[in-house]
């Protein structure tokens, strides 16, 4: 199979895949007689890269894969193609958003003990529905509360590859000082789900919330 019919195949599957793409299952996509080296598709996955350099989309490397995106600075023009009535969470929500990412594997007890407030149990079902947290396991004492850390949705929603990319604290700023202030900003993107059915600008400063539309 020639080179550009490979990187066409690719393309096809990046634009058309209704979430982001491994390079496993990109190698899926050929006979196992026409199968690409792997070494020849992370070129490819380069070469696309570079040339869309210049364009309003980006391929880029999130924590479920490769997939392609609008570029952040295009999101005051692109946001305007969602009319609807933005949905805004609490900043409660918010700082409890970032307790899961930042101290994870957390209960509930914990973010309340650094929150100095009750967290309902609404408010942890939320972020689950989202797919942004998710149950990992139950902490080994009475009562074995279910200790919550952030997925994969989390990530790409985000535009991360891992957790290692997330925005450092303020060195000021402890998450143990009960009256802190959270201010964070996880994404000042376009965050896109393979659908791009949502955008998305996250940030725990004192006047902004959480848009979802």
């Amino acid at each position: 199979m020639n080179a550009q019919l490979i990187r066409q195949v690719v393309e096809g599957a990046l634009l058309a895949a209704a979430k982001p793409l491994e390079i496993a299952q990109l190698e899926q996509l050929f006979d196992e007689a026409d199968r690409p080296p792997r070494d020849q598709l992370r070129a490819v996955i380069e070469d696309v890269q570079i040339d869309c350099k210049d364009r309003g989309y980006e391929l880029v490397r999130v924590a479920s894969g490769f997939r392609f995106q609008v570029r952040e600075k295009l999101a005051p023009w692109i946001n305007r193609l969602w009319e609807e009535k933005p949905k805004r969470y609490s900043r409660a929500m918010l700082e409890t958003l970032a307790l899961v990412a930042y101290r994870q594997p957390v209960t509930r007890g914990d973010v309340e003990l650094v929150r100095g407030v009750a967290v309902s149990s609404d408010m942890m079902r939320t972020l689950q529905e989202r797919g942004w947290v998710s149950v990992v396991g139950h902490r080994d004492v009475p009562g074995r509360p279910a200790l919550y850390a952030t997925t994969k949705e989390f990530l790409n929603y985000f535009n991360l590859s891992s957790l290692t990319q997330l925005p450092q604290l303020a060195e000021s700023q402890e998450f143990t000082e009960r009256d802190s202030e959270l201010e964070m900003t996880l994404s000042g993107v376009i965050p896109q789900r393979a659908d791009n059915a949502d955008n998305l600008e996250l940030s725990f400063g004192d006047d902004q919330n959480l848009v979802d539309r």
